[in-house]
């Protein structure tokens, strides 16, 4: 990837999951281009990987803040990461 990818590891707390949370996340990283993951956690929270531009990372994180229309987000919190191997964007197994 070229200097200008930005990947971001992040941890979405709040009402996240069993509200179609994951998949709005994999659809809404796919339409800004991004590649990385999304998975359930066991405490509650939503776990992501975004990797990509740094404008349209940032605009991820924007817009996680929010999520689907059923989502209540308390709290995005997120650290720089290591860019995934793999290009596109998974949903993963429960952790």
């Amino acid at each position: 990837m070229n200097a200008t990818t930005v990947t971001v590891h992040a941890i979405v707390s709040g009402r996240v999951q069993g509200v179609w949370y994951r998949a709005w996340t994999q659809k809404t990283a796919q339409g800004l281009g991004l590649s990385g993951w999304v998975r359930n956690c066991s405490d509650g929270t939503v776990e992501a990987l975004f990797s990509g531009p740094g404008d349209r990372v940032g605009e991820m994180l924007r817009l996680c803040r929010k999520g689907p229309m059923l989502a209540r987000v308390d709290d995005v919190r997120q650290t720089p990461a290591e860019a995934p191997e793999a290009t596109g964007f998974l949903v993963l197994e429960n952790r």
